[in-house]
């Protein structure tokens, strides 16, 4: 079975400390949901390289071990309460992805 992965780009983010309260929520709402964050930048130290378009503000890779179960933590209560969270000023590309098996 093909694995799900959640991908977010934020284009813009006007106060990077307002996503606290948001991150605060949205981990254990992952974790509860069976994701595993593969990639956040920057934090961490993590290193990124942008080209054509790509911007250089937070990345992040969450995998699941199947699209549906990408689909069921996004839709859960947990990381609903996560979302009512996420701050005005932030844009965010969020999409849950097909994996390839």
């Amino acid at each position: 079975m093909a694995k799900g992965y959640w991908v977010s780009v934020y284009p813009a983010i006007s106060d990077p400390e307002s996503l606290t309260a948001y991150d605060e929520l949205a981990g254990p709402a992952v974790q509860a949901g069976g994701g595993r964050t593969l990639s956040r930048i920057p934090s961490r130290g993590g290193r990124v390289v942008a080209h054509e378009a790509g911007i250089t503000q937070r990345v992040v890779l969450i995998e699941f071990d199947s699209f549906e179960q990408a689909v069921a933590a996004y839709e859960s209560e947990a990381y609903r309460k996560a979302l009512v969270a996420l701050p005005e000023g932030v844009e965010r590309d969020f999409r849950i992805v097909d994996g390839i098996d």
